[in-house]
């Protein structure tokens, strides 16, 4: 069974070594000592945590899709040629790339600082913007 230790269970949930000692003196997460002595955090548990506390930003589009896989952020860096173009976006903490043609870029008015949703589908991803806003 996979265990962390606090400061490794603070990089992955993305916040300082106090907040994840906060957690576990208010009793929110749960520790353990392991051999050597050292507060350990159980891998189920801690996976646990940070999916109850993952809080997606609200999907801008009111358009049904079958991918789950939605990650809304902002457009971050845009790195066009004539045909083909490279858009980055920061969803929360993610970063994500998509390669797209530079006609979608344009008609998708995508810009640094464009509010976009980036749309896992298998191996493609698919940078959608919210009906009406450009």
């Amino acid at each position: 069974m996979p265990q962390f230790r606090i400061a490794e269970a603070a990089r992955l949930l993305g916040v300082s070594d106090d907040t994840v000692r906060r957690w576990v003196e208010a009793g929110t997460l749960p520790v353990s000592v392991d051999a050597s002595n050292r507060k350990v955090i159980d891998g189920a548990r801690l996976a646990e945590f940070a999916r109850s506390q993952a809080h997606a930003a609200p999907d801008p589009s009111s358009v049904g899709r079958s991918a789950r896989n939605r990650l809304v952020g902002l457009v971050t860096e845009i790195v066009s040629d004539r045909v083909m173009s490279q858009v980055e976006m920061q969803c929360g903490p993610h970063r994500v790339v998509s390669l797209m043609s530079t006609e979608a870029v344009k008609e998708l008015g995508l810009q640094i600082g464009s509010l976009a949703v980036a749309v896992v589908k298998s191996t493609h991803v698919v940078v959608e913007t919210p009906g009406g806003v450009q």
